[in-house]
C-alpha cells in the first residue's frame, strides 16, 4: 500500500509519440494492480505520474502496458519506465526500447539481468517463455537460394518487424538522399548514354565533388605498384591477402621465366612472399548490361613484402590454367606499361566483386542478420547476453554460394584469421593491428560482463537459453556450419566469451573495415571498376584504348559513383560502438563494465589518431569513434 511515482520515457524520433491511451499495471511478488488508462504519450519525452495503490505488491517484478486504439491507431516508441514506491528499494527500472503496437499487452521485466538459474522460484519463467513464443512469430527465418545462409523472412522493408526498421530520422535521411542521387543519376546519366570514354582522363567527368583526400590520392597515384599492393593490406578489402607457404599450383612458370621462379622461391624462403587468389570467381557467369556482354576474371597476384613495409606485385596471372589450352599469360612489372596497367586493373575489378559480395555483404550484413534473428528467437530480454549483443543475374548468387561454403569460424576472429593468413607480424598491416586491438577491447568487455552472470563453466553449460541461441546461429541460420568450426554448444566461460566477442566484432568492427573505404578507393573508377567490357588480355600488345574499352562505360561509371557515394558517406545519424543510448541494465555492475569499455575505446581511438598523424596514408576505418554500434547500411 502507498504512493508510486512512475516515469515514462518516449523515444526521441519524430513520430515516437502516440495520442492513443495507454493502460499500465504494476506486478509485484504479492499481487498485481491495474492502474487504468492513465497515460497518453503524445510528444512529451518523459511523463511523471503519481498513483495510490491500496494493495501491498512487494518487490516489483514487471510493468505491463497496453496501448488502446482510438479512432486511429498510432504506434508508440517506449524507451523505459521507472517506478519509485513501496518495495522498489529506490527506483525500479524497466527497459523497453521498442515500438508498442496494436493492443497486445507488453510485459517489461525489471532491468536486472537474469539467467534461468538466477530465477530459482520461477517468477519470470512464464514471461520468458511467452516472450520467446511471441518473438518467434515475428522473427521468422526466410529462404533465398540453396547453399546460402538464411535471411529474415520478408521481401520489403515493410515486411520487417517494426523494431528492426530505421527510425524516422534515419529513414527520412536515407529516403531523401536516395531520391536525390537517383534524380541526379537520371538527369546526368541520360547524357552519358550518348558520350563515350576515349581517354582515362575522361573518368574525371564522374569523379565526385566533395571527394575525400584519400580518393584524390588514389586518382593521382592509382598506377603506382606501391598503392596497388597497399590496398591488399589496408584498402576496402583487407580480407584476401595471405602469406604464401608454397608456390601456388596454378602458377605455371615457363622455362624462360626461370629468373622469376628464383625470385619467388627466394621470397618464399624468407617469408616475404604473399598472394591474393581470386579463384572464387573462376567460372562465374558474367552479366549482360544494356545488351552488351560483360566479363569476369579470376586472377592470382604474387607480391613481396619489402623491408620498409611496402607490398609490391611481382607477377599477375589473370586466369587459371585450362586443360587443352595454352598456359595463361603472366604479366610482370617489367612489361610494357599499358599491359601491366591493364593486368592490375583487372585485379582491381575482381577485388571489387569479392569485396562487395563476400567481404561486405556476406561477412558483414548477412552474418549480422543471422546473429540478430537468432538472438531475438532464442534469448529473452531478461537474459544478460541479450542485453550485451543488443547494443546493437545469377552470377552474384554463385559467388555468394561459393563464399558461404568457405565461411569458417576462425575467419571471423581476427587473432585466428590473421594467424591463419600469416599477417600477425606484418607491421604495415594497419587493418591487422587495429583489428587485434579492437578485438581485445571488446573481448575484455565481454569477459567482465560474462563473469558477472556466470560464475563457473557449469553455469554456461546448464543455461538452456544460451545453448539454444548457439544452435540457432550455427545449425539454423548458418545452415549447419559446425563442420566449419562454428560451435553448436557452449561448454565454458572462455568459449562463451570468444563466441560473443566474435558476434560483436562482426557486427561492428569487421563491417566497418569493409564498408567505410568504399568512397576512398572506388571513387576513381579505374581503381575499382564495377564491371569489365572486354575479355582479359591474352597478349601484352596493349594500348590505352584497350584499357579504356575494357573499363565501364560513362553511364556505368556514373552509376557506380552515385551508389558508392551514397552508401559510403558518413551517416548523419550515427551511434559509435559502445555509446548506444539504450540502458538495458539496471544493476550497477554492468553499468560500471560498460563505462570501462567506453574508456578503453576512447583510449584506443586516441592511440590510432596519434599514430595516423605520422603516416603518409592514415588508416581510420577501425577507429572506435568511426565504428558504428551495429550494421545499419
Amino acid at each position: 500500500m502507498g504512493k508510486y511515482r512512475i516515469s515514462v520515457a518516449t523515444g526521441d524520433s519524430l513520430l515516437a509519440g502516440s495520442s492513443n491511451p495507454v493502460q499500465l499495471w504494476l506486478v509485484g511478488e504479492h499481487g498485481e494492480k491495474d492502474l487504468g488508462k492513465i497515460l497518453r504519450p503524445i510528444r512529451i519525452r518523459e511523463v511523471q505520474l503519481e498513483v495510490e495503490v491500496s494493495l501491498y505488491l512487494g518487490r516489483l517484478l514487471l510493468v505491463k502496458l497496453r496501448k488502446h486504439k482510438s479512432l486511429v491507431g498510432f504506434d508508440w516508441f517506449c524507451k523505459w519506465i521507472a517506478v519509485q514506491g513501496p518495495g522498489t528499494q529506490g527506483e525500479a527500472f524497466f527497459p523497453c526500447y521498442r515500438w508498442v503496437q496494436g493492443n497486445e499487452i507488453i510485459c517489461l521485466p525489471e532491468g536486472t539481468a537474469r539467467t534461468v538459474r538466477d530465477d530459482p522460484q520461477n517468477q519470470f519463467k512464464k514471461h520468458r517463455e511467452k516472450e520467446l513464443e511471441e518473438r518467434r512469430k515475428v522473427y521468422r527465418w526466410g529462404f533465398w537460394k540453396e547453399g546460402l545462409i538464411l535471411p529474415i523472412a520478408g521481401n520489403t522493408q515493410w515486411d520487417l518487424p517494426r523494431n528492426e526498421r530505421f527510425l524516422e530520422d534515419k529513414d527520412l535521411d536515407f529516403s531523401l538522399s536516395l531520391a536525390k542521387v537517383l534524380k541526379d543519376l537520371a538527369l546526368k546519366g541520360s547524357l552519358d548514354l550518348t558520350n563515350s570514354v576515349r581517354r582515362l582522363e575522361d573518368f574525371n567527368k564522374v569523379f565526385p565533388q566533395g571527394k575525400t583526400p584519400l580518393a584524390e590520392r588514389v586518382r593521382n597515384c592509382w598506377k603506382d605498384d606501391a598503392l596497388f599492393g597497399y590496398q591488399f593490406l589496408n584498402g576496402a578489402n583487407p580480407m584476401l591477402l595471405r602469406r604464401s607457404t608454397s608456390l601456388p599450383s596454378r602458377l605455371l612458370l615457363p622455362p624462360e621465366m626461370e629468373d622469376l621462379k628464383t625470385q619467388l622461391e627466394k621470397e618464399l624462403q624468407t617469408g616475404s612472399l604473399f598472394e591474393a587468389d581470386f579463384s572464387l570467381l573462376d567460372g562465374v557467369k558474367p552479366n549482360v548490361i544494356i545488351f552488351k556482354q560483360q566479363y569476369v576474371a579470376a586472377p592470382l597476384v604474387m607480391l613481396k613484402l619489402q623491408p620498409d613495409g611496402r607490398l609490391l606485385p611481382m607477377v599477375i596471372q589473370l586466369q587459371p590454367p585450362r586443360n587443352g589450352c595454352p598456359p595463361p599469360v603472366l604479366f610482370l612489372p617489367s612489361d610494357p606499361p599499358m599491359a601491366w596497367l591493364l593486368a592490375k586493373t583487372w585485379v582491381r575489378s575482381s577485388d571489387f566483386q569479392l569485396h562487395q559480395l563476400q567481404s561486405h555483404l556476406l561477412r558483414g550484413h548477412l552474418i549480422a542478420e543471422v546473429i540478430s534473428v537468432a538472438t531475438m528467437r532464442s534469448l529473452p530480454s531478461l537474459h544478460p547476453i541479450y542485453k550485451v549483443v543488443s547494443t546493437g543475374s545469377g552470377g552474384h548468387v554463385d559467388i555468394l554460394q561459393r563464399a558461404t561454403a568457405g565461411l569458417t569460424y576462425r575467419s571471423f576472429c581476427p587473432p585466428d584469421d590473421l594467424a591463419d593468413r600469416g599477417l600477425l607480424d606484418v607491421k604495415s598491416s594497419l587493418y591487422g593491428q587495429d583489428a587485434l586491438r579492437l578485438w581485445g577491447v571488446i573481448s575484455r568487455y565481454v569477459e567482465k560482463m560474462v563473469s558477472l552472470f556466470y560464475k563457473s563453466d557449469g553455469a554456461v553449460k546448464d543455461d538452456p537459453e544460451l545453448q539454444a541461441w548457439c544452435r540457432e546461429i550455427t545449425e539454423t541460420g548458418l545452415q549447419g556450419a559446425q563442420d566449419r568450426g562454428f560451435p553448436i554448444s557452449l561448454e565454458s566461460r572462455a568459449q562463451l566469451c570468444h563466441f560473443i566477442t566474435m558476434c560483436i566484432f562482426t557486427c561492428t568492427g569487421q563491417h566497418a573495415s569493409t564498408h567505410q573505404g568504399q568512397l576512398d578507393w572506388y571513387s576513381w573508377i579505374p581503381n575499382g571498376p564495377c564491371t569489365m567490357q572486354k575479355p582479359p588480355p591474352i597478349s601484352k600488345d596493349v594500348t590505352e584504348k584497350d584499357i579504356v574499352d575494357s573499363l565501364p562505360s560513362l553511364h556505368q561509371a556514373r552509376t557506380q559513383k552515385t551508389f558508392i557515394k551514397f552508401l559510403g558517406r558518413r551517416q548523419p545519424v550515427m551511434v559509435a560502438l559502445g555509446h548506444h543510448k539504450e540502458n538495458y541494465f539496471s544493476d550497477p555492475g554492468p553499468q560500471a563494465v560498460l563505462k570501462q569499455f567506453q574508456e578503453e575505446l576512447a583510449a584506443l581511438d586516441k592511440e590510432i589518431e596519434v599514430r595516423n598523424a605520422g603516416l603518409d596514408l592514415p588508416y581510420e576505418y577501425l577507429r572506435p569513434s568511426m565504428v558504428e554500434n551495429s550494421v545499419t547500411i
